[in-house]
């Protein structure tokens, strides 16, 4: 401003200096005069341009003038720039913290100050039945109907959280959510969804897995124990008491078997996966199952006086497959033995093979009672059985297909189960094709009947 004030009094007196030496004061006056009333209206045209620029959609382009007015734009341009980059800078946060909120595993919603949707996440929507973009400022009480959380949404304080059942496709789906409700800005609310079906479910897992290891082995020390107390207290000959003596034997063994099942889960579990440089050769693997089979298939022959079972192996490819030893042993021989178990007498018991570019597949067939359609998802829990007393005469623990599945999952395999009843069912134990090795393996059997 100095700047301009000191050119206007400079051109003015070069204007009029001169006049009032060739003429006189007044005619100096005058031309000062016309002078001012000429830069008036060039300052005023100027101004109306400048006017015009600041209202235009850009103010990138240079300013067609210069001087204090090109100094001024200039001005205005760069902190038009700095609040441009300061705008996106800002933007890109926002973007990134709701790309962030976005990915979340939780479900999150910003509720306004009269608890309507403010934004929410796919996760949140996904949760409770939302529609992102329709369901956007409508009060969330009015969409989330469960009872549960309408009664903690009406509380005050809100410092816990509260369960309530989540959209699902179907009952057998169902999902269990934990809501809980925040406090923050002006009034606002911020409501984080997170869904818990498998915490309950491992929580009720773990529930029944204690009960259920409590039952089986309160069963056999109750025998053990009603049998030590007849010892002690009635008179017995030698034959009775070699009876009860190997009666306690028998549950003494059952105990142990549960007990080594039990840890072979356990160190299953906490383990890691085994690797692809042990590598097993498939017949001989297979021989040992054979071995232990022909044997059981004997003892409850004699056991229940009756026809000993069929057993068919069909011949074992050459192959070697790369994992553990112990565990694929433990994973085929329970799929065997299970079979011969719960196959009656004089049944067929197949092992078959078949393989292709992409996987091996080990299928053990029986002639058993077979399975019924809703029990086959839970087969594979612990101690899940479909017939108790059944089980308990074949001297099962209930954890053999809970092993197998765990072994099969460790070597990148799957356990899959077809049965139909009155039939039969088929256990078949599938390998990718990652966990085969063409390495010809030393033959020790060909086919067996």
């Amino acid at each position: 401003m100095p700047y301009v004030v000191f050119e206007l009094l400079f051109w003015l007196a070069v204007v009029a200096l001169p006049v009032w030496i060739w003429l006189d004061a007044v005619s100096a006056l005058l031309a000062a005069s016309i002078y001012l009333i000429l830069h008036i209206l060039v300052q005023d045209w100027k101004f109306r341009r400048f006017q015009k620029w600041l209202n235009s959609t850009s103010l990138q382009a240079n300013p067609p003038w210069r001087g204090a007015w090109l100094d001024v734009a200039t001005r205005i341009q760069r902190q038009q720039l700095l609040a441009e980059n300061r705008t996106q800078l800002h933007e890109r946060r926002l973007q990134d913290f709701l790309l962030a909120i976005q990915a979340s595993p939780n479900g999150v919603i910003l509720l306004d100050d009269e608890s309507r949707i403010d934004w929410c996440n796919d996760t949140a929507a996904t949760h409770l039945g939302l529609d992102v973009k329709k369901d956007r400022l409508q009060h969330i009480v009015h969409l989330v109907r469960d009872p549960l959380f309408t009664r903690y949404f009406s509380q005050d304080n809100h410092p816990s959280e509260v369960l309530i059942d989540g959209r699902s496709a179907s009952v057998s789906s169902l999902r269990k959510l934990s809501v809980q409700l925040h406090k923050y800005g002006d009034g606002r609310l911020l409501l984080l969804s997170r869904d818990v079906t498998e915490v309950i479910k491992a929580d009720a897992m773990r529930r029944d897995f204690v009960a259920n290891v409590s039952h089986e082995i309160r069963t056999p020390l109750t025998v053990l124990g009603g049998f030590v107390e007849t010892l002690q207290s009635v008179p017995l000959n030698a034959q009775e008491t070699q009876k009860y003596l190997q009666l306690m034997s028998s549950q003494a063994g059952r105990m142990q078997s549960l007990v080594a099942d039990l840890l072979i889960l356990s160190q299953l579990e906490v383990s890691q996966s085994p690797n692809n440089q042990d590598h097993i050769s498939l017949p001989d693997l297979v021989n040992q199952v054979i071995s232990e089979a022909n044997a059981l298939t004997s003892l409850l022959a004699d056991q229940l006086s009756g026809q000993k079972h069929a057993l068919v192996f069909d011949q074992v490819p050459l192959l070697r497959v790369m994992g553990s030893q112990k565990e694929l042993f433990s994973a085929l021989s329970n799929l065997v033995s299970n079979a011969i178990r719960y196959t009656p007498l004089g049944g067929l018991v197949h092992l078959t093979f078949s393989q292709t570019d992409d996987q091996l597949t080990i299928s053990v067939k029986d002639t058993g009672p077979g399975i019924a359609s809703e029990h086959l998802p839970r087969l594979t829990e612990r101690f899940y059985r479909i017939d108790q007393s059944r089980s308990r005469e074949t001297g099962g623990t209930g954890l053999g297909l809970a092993i197998t599945k765990h072994v099969m999952q460790r070597h990148g395999g799957e356990l899959q189960i077809e049965s139909e009843l009155g039939v039969g069912s088929t256990f078949n134990l599938i390998f990718p094709a990652s966990r085969i090795s063409n390495q010809i393996a030393t033959p020790d059997l060909q086919t067996h009947t």
